[in-house]
């Protein structure tokens, strides 16, 4: 509406109209993009250090000190090698003034077309309600951990300190159902920068304790060959392993929502050069943190970590530290789920505006003191809600962290971060078929396959194990 009424206003003064016009819209018309390399930097560390980095010393021991390390470098390297390819897909034929495509699906569309457009819509955006759900369980494990300890710690041991986890998925959840409310992606990046600087702070913290322990313990524990088989079966033993692999594969899953990153970058300098440079400075940095965390953990319990580091280490001091770690772990998460569901909104309400447009039209106006009003669209407020409620109550129906973990990892990274950048690739730069790179290329894409399909096996397994003793909605300690 804005747009047309500026249109009209200046239609007689066309040179005016082109000078203003470039100074506040994008070439396809929407508002200017402000996002640079920082800010993008910040929304792909609130993607990639999620929940997942407080799993990764146990992954490490499933594995031991060769392989787990040596797995950990293999999914990172793939990552940024494939997203690059992904960054080259924002445009389409030509880098910088090409058509844009505003998702990952509209880049499949456009370049790969046919069937490949609805497997990789059910492949993302099932990715991003999965991660919704693994970040809200990690989320209340957190919050729990915090009142356990201070329980514990207030009873000097005496009290057990069981309780539900019921109650905090769904204080979660509510907190969820008011920052839903945010437009789109383009206007968290204030949460995003918060979310970042959280991350780092559980890290650290995490990385800290695992260092003192070691000291503590002065030696270094764990083995060349991770968990023994005796202390476990052999098959527990090969589940943990496949696990583990998902586990390190959600660590670094953020593919899903690059495009619609790379959709918020100003230019110039291109969109393209903005995008790989941050996604080159936050898998470096998060590679460094995650060998620091995960080693540190290992290097400290050896065998016995447990499956969340922070809240496994709830029961020792310095108690409120480890309280500042789970509460930065809460943060995280809170803005962590918006960057991953944003995209899942903006999809769901872009199709039902075309099909029904006068539903996506009724907004209301709310005067807010103090600040611009506030624009509610009825439906964002009803469907945006509902899905909220939906995760968490399926996070209580489900509240097995690592296996939830693992299995998003597994399902999403071979397609997301390998498969369709891959494909895409191979036609937007023309590689002939059967040339040495296509071969390399095809190679790598069987080789996440064949470690996608073990990490979904192990991930599976674990969960049919935890659903023997399970009850629904009965998660506590």
């Amino acid at each position: 509406m804005v747009e047309n009424t500026f249109q009209t206003n200046f239609s007689h003064r066309e040179g005016a109209d082109s000078l203003i016009d470039s100074k506040y819209y994008d070439d396809d018309g929407r508002p200017k993009r402000t996002g640079g390399v920082w800010i993008t930097s910040s929304h792909i560390i609130t993607a990639v250090i999620g929940s997942g980095v407080v799993s990764l010393a146990w992954s490490i021991a499933q594995m031991g000190w060769v392989a787990g390390i040596v797995v950990m470098l293999f999914f990172s390297v793939v990552t940024w090698y494939t997203s690059a390819f992904l960054a080259d897909c924002y445009r389409t034929g030509d880098p910088i003034t090409g058509p844009r495509n505003y998702t990952f699906m509209d880049a499949v569309s456009s370049i790969l077309g046919g069937w490949n457009v609805t497997w990789c819509g059910i492949a993302q955006y099932s990715n991003l309600f999965g991660t919704a759900i693994g970040y809200t369980i990690g989320a209340s494990i957190s919050m729990m951990a915090i009142r356990r300890s201070n329980c514990f710690h207030d009873s000097k041991g005496a009290d057990p300190c069981h309780m539900s986890a019921n109650p905090y998925i769904i204080s979660f959840g509510i907190v969820q159902i008011f920052c839903s409310q945010i437009p789109n992606i383009h206007e968290i990046w204030w949460l995003s920068i918060v979310a970042a600087i959280m991350s780092y702070t559980y890290s650290t913290i995490a990385l800290g304790l695992g260092i003192a322990k070691v000291a503590e313990n002065r030696t270094f524990k764990g083995t060349l060959t991770g968990v023994r088989i005796g202390d476990v079966t052999k098959d527990q033993k090969i589940w943990g392993i496949f696990q583990g692999l998902g586990n390190i594969a959600f660590a670094y899953s953020f593919s899903m929502i690059l495009i619609e990153i790379q959709d918020t970058i100003k230019s110039p300098p291109s969109e393209v050069q903005t995008i790989k440079k941050a996604t080159k400075i936050s898998i470096l940095a998060t590679t460094f943190f995650y060998l620091l965390c995960g080693c540190s953990g290992y290097a400290a319990f050896g065998d016995t970590v447990p499956g969340n580091v922070l809240t496994g280490l709830g029961f020792t001091n310095p108690y409120w530290l480890i309280d500042i770690g789970n509460a930065a772990i809460v943060i995280h998460l809170v803005g962590g789920y918006q960057v991953f569901v944003q995209p899942l909104f903006a999809y769901v309400e872009k199709e039902v505006s075309k099909k029904w447009p006068e539903v996506d039209n009724r907004t209301f106006k709310i005067s807010i003191p103090g600040l611009s009003p506030y624009n509610l669209n009825l439906f964002r407020l009803v469907w945006r809600t509902l899905f909220v409620i939906t995760t968490t109550v399926i996070s209580m129906l489900i509240p097995f962290f690592n296996d939830v973990l693992g299995l998003i990892g597994a399902l999403g990274f071979w397609p997301l971060t390998v498969y369709f950048p891959v494909e895409m690739y191979i036609l937007q730069m023309k590689i002939p078929k059967w040339s040495r790179k296509w071969v390399f290329l095809q190679m790598l894409s069987v080789l996440c396959f064949i470690v996608s399909a073990l990490a979904t096996i192990g991930s599976v397994a674990g969960i049919i194990l935890d659903l023997k003793d399970y009850k629904p909605f009965s998660l506590g300690s």
